[in-house]
């Protein structure tokens, strides 16, 4: 009985912990050029099915695109433009405004402002992937939470 337990939690009324979002930084500069005090970083998260990031801001710019899966992303003061292509080829696909919420799906991606408050969430199966590249005053948290009450 006990052996069960500890392979099957949830049938015997524990909760399995929450997915949580997994952050890798690949590459991080704090020579920044026209940008003082700004370190600029360069991300790659992995939101596993289920799982929620908490509602927060970034201190810099941040553009981010899904390469795959699709996230369930919320804004919920400030606004975030949707694009999707590449390059000159771009697209604003909408802007996504407080209160309102998008499904980013692979290719697309966002730019979020440091007045932007957002939250997001993977509804999906399979993992969420998505690289971001943040500019960021020096020695800040890639995001921040907030506590909207």
């Amino acid at each position: 009985m006990i052996a069960m337990a500890i392979i099957l939690p949830t049938a015997f009324g524990a909760s399995a912990p929450a997915p949580s979002p997994v952050r890798k930084a690949l590459a991080e500069t704090e020579q920044v050029q026209g940008a003082p005090g700004r370190t600029m970083v360069l991300s790659q998260v992995t939101v596993p099915p289920g799982a929620k990031l908490a509602v927060h801001h970034h201190l810099g710019t941040q553009i981010s695109r899904v390469v795959s899966g699709t996230l369930s992303y919320t804004v919920r003061q400030g606004k975030a433009e949707l694009f999707e292509g590449e390059g000159e080829e771009a697209r604003l696909v909408r802007t996504i405004t407080a209160n309102e919420t998008a499904k980013i799906r692979a290719g697309q991606w966002l730019v979020e402002q440091p007045s932007d408050i957002h939250q997001a969430a993977n509804r999906g199966s399979s993992p969420v992937v998505i690289y971001l590249a943040t500019l960021l005053k020096d020695g800040a948290a890639p995001s921040t939470p907030v506590d909207l009450h």
